[in-house]
């Protein structure tokens, strides 16, 4: 019976362990040095398949991103840009769980309430001035809210909402963020709500949302542009 006991134990500890290895797990981890995507297979894998290390040049971790430039935030309807590097930019970084972000801000610019599902990121500003902030899961909703001037940082944990305003009518901002996984995702929430192809019923939404369905239709008609290039 001691025995029957033990090995219950010992398998219960063993499948929960595979479960908390799951849940903790994000990006693959190298077992490597590197494992340079290779963009030209055909085989599914979580990330991407590794290309022969023996044609690996210098070139796949390299890109001449120029993220010294400024960028065009006049063409985003809420006045921000933001140059993702993550591994389709740079094949090297498959495995390594690390991307980067430049955001531009226009006066007045947002780059608007998103989350990211598979990253922590960390954000730094260059130039200006930013409100930016979190909300945290249900049942509590906390905001944690922050002005950040030139210099300072703020992080914002992997799957949370969260935001960035330049609260400047008169210059634009610029940030610099670090994110946690190679291909990190950005659901912006206002673009996944009211612009999901197909549309969601306006009856969900009124509901979730507490407002009569010809409110709902409005902002489903409008043009839900991305941010993101």
């Amino acid at each position: 019976m001691a025995s029957f006991s033990s090995s219950c134990f010992l398998l219960f500890t063993a499948i929960l362990a595979v479960i908390t290895w799951q849940a903790v797990a994000s990006d693959p981890s190298p077992l490597q040095d590197f494992c340079v995507a290779d963009n030209s297979s055909r085989v599914l894998v979580n990330g991407f398949v590794c290309k022969d290390p023996k044609v690996v040049t210098a070139e796949d971790f390299f890109l001449a991103a120029k993220l010294d430039m400024p960028r065009d935030t006049k063409m985003s309807k809420v006045g921000s840009n933001v140059t993702l590097i993550n591994v389709m930019k740079i094949p090297g970084l498959n495995t390594l769980g690390i991307s980067l972000a430049r955001i531009d801000y226009a006066p007045l610019g947002e780059n608007p309430p998103h989350t990211h599902p598979r990253a922590t990121e960390i954000l730094t500003v260059l130039e200006g001035i930013l409100y930016v902030g979190f909300v945290t899961s249900n049942t509590d909703n906390k905001l944690f809210s922050k002005v950040l001037n030139k210099g300072d940082v703020f992080v914002f944990p992997q799957g949370l909402i969260h935001f960035q305003f330049n609260p400047n009518p008169y210059k634009p901002a610029v940030a610099i963020a670090a994110l946690s996984s190679q291909n990190p995702g950005a659901i912006t929430i206002a673009n996944a709500v009211f612009g999901s192809k197909p549309m969601i019923s306006d009856d969900v939404l009124s509901k979730a949302f507490q407002v009569e369905k010809k409110t709902v239709d409005w902002l489903q008609a409008q043009f839900w542009a991305d941010n993101h290039n």
